[in-house]
């Protein structure tokens, strides 16, 4: 389907200042419109914050009209929970590669570690409404966030759950402290001024973790 409705008030091919957005009243894919606006919706929430983002401004930055915008999306809220929702699913697909990249579980360990560094070191904005969002109050805000953590602990809850031989109950306990400790470090990581690399602080976090669920849960029928 065509995003058909042109912009107004513009020149076709005309594109706001820093922004790579296509021209007032060049027509769309629906899809690709809507990837549009949520990208320049990502920068005004960073730069701005939910509150003093406005609608006029992510569409300015989108080079589209507001009637453009609000056929995508009814209002502010719904934009910002789309984009939220978006870098939840982003998060949690890459938690799961991670685990079913490999079946060396300490190869495990330090994969979904680095998928939490990867997430919070990819987007300073996009990790931030995840973990430090400030609508946390709103409803759909909080189901999205908390979904960020509890699909990731479900996904490591299974690993372990299969090859450790460990009852869901236990292995969830100790998925959550894996996500716990992953999602807290490297937030850590990247707020400090350290001269610690991405790369070792990944290898730093899996190898505390490794040692207790490795060491302490081994492959089940291996002693």
């Amino acid at each position: 389907m065509t995003d058909t409705t042109h912009a107004q008030g513009g020149t076709s091919g005309s594109t706001p200042t820093g922004s790579s957005a296509p021209g007032r009243g060049v027509r769309l894919p629906r899809t690709e419109r809507r990837a549009q606006l949520l990208d320049a919706a990502q920068r005004v929430f960073a730069a701005n914050g939910y509150h003093a983002a406005a609608m006029d401004e992510i569409a300015d930055r989108a080079g589209v009209s507001k009637p453009v915008l609000y056929q995508h999306f009814p209002g502010k809220l719904e934009l910002y929970i789309a984009l939220l929702e978006n870098h939840v699913e982003h998060l949690v697909s890459g938690v799961e590669r991670a685990l079913a990249s490999t079946t060396d579980n300490k190869q495990r360990v330090k994969n979904a570690v680095g998928a939490f560094f990867d997430f919070v070191n990819g987007d300073a904005g996009a990790f931030r409404m995840v973990f430090e969002s400030d609508l946390r109050g709103e409803p759909a805000v909080q189901e999205a966030v908390d979904r960020a953590t509890s699909a990731s602990v479900d996904a490591i809850t299974e690993t372990i759950t299969a090859d450790a031989g460990l009852d869901e109950d236990r292995a969830r306990l100790l998925a959550v402290g894996l996500v716990g400790m992953s999602q807290v470090s490297a937030r850590f990581w990247l707020n400090q001024d350290s001269t610690v690399s991405q790369e070792e602080a990944v290898a730093l976090t899996s190898t505390l973790a490794w040692r207790g669920i490795g060491a302490g849960f081994p492959l089940s029928g291996r002693e």
